[in-house]
């Protein structure tokens, strides 16, 4: 697939380059472009993404830290698919997914998330998700250097507690989730669709 990637030099952008050039995937510019990755600032993404869907273009979006229901409904529109993904790690999907069932019989519930000190939104995309999912549960944002993204969500309960946990401690994690999300991209309805969990059999 020709591929747009915005933020090539970012953090994320750095990985991805040699990992969608390995799976085949073809580097672009927005005009030749058959889908856009977006993976830059929340000052950013938003006109990177009415560009693509401009010009006709499906997109993958990474960036958190913005509103992506105004676009979404741009993308209807024009029959195009707009996926938003909180976290690109497929164990943190999954932790989210382990999340959501353990609240059935375990409804108190609060998270913590761990991200270096750069990242600019707090609290973290996945961290908004969870606590949506879990119904409004409570988050705790922690920014210090030396961490990458890590996130639990603790249950309690009358003499126990739960705890799921996620650690990424390299950018690498998200590569087979950006690969999924470019294979599934095509076969999303039209509009916005938010995180992986949907593209997941």
């Amino acid at each position: 697939m020709k591929v747009a990637l915005n933020g090539r030099g970012g953090k994320v952008g750095t990985v991805l380059v040699p990992a969608l050039e390995r799976a085949g995937h073809e580097l672009v510019e927005l005009d030749g472009a058959e889908a856009m990755v977006d993976f830059t600032a929340p000052d950013a993404v938003e006109a990177n993404v009415h560009a693509a869907l401009e010009q006709g273009v499906g997109c993958v979006v990474g960036t958190s830290g913005w509103d992506p229901a105004p676009l979404g409904a741009v993308a209807a529109k024009r029959g195009l698919a707009l996926l938003v993904v909180p976290n690109f790690a497929l164990g943190a999907v999954l932790m989210m997914r382990l999340a959501t069932e353990a609240a059935r019989y375990l409804p108190r519930a609060e998270i913590v998330e761990l991200h270096g000190e750069a990242k600019k939104d707090a609290p973290s995309g996945t961290a908004k998700a969870t606590a949506e999912a879990l119904g409004g549960a409570p988050v705790h944002s922690v920014r210090l250097p030396g961490l990458v993204a890590h996130q639990e969500v603790l249950f309690g309960g009358d003499g126990q507690l739960l705890t799921i946990r996620h650690d990424t401690f390299s950018r690498e994690a998200y590569v087979p989730g950006v690969l999924l999300a470019l294979e599934r991209l095509v076969k999303l309805p039209p509009g916005l669709t938010v995180g992986l969990d949907a593209l997941l059999d």
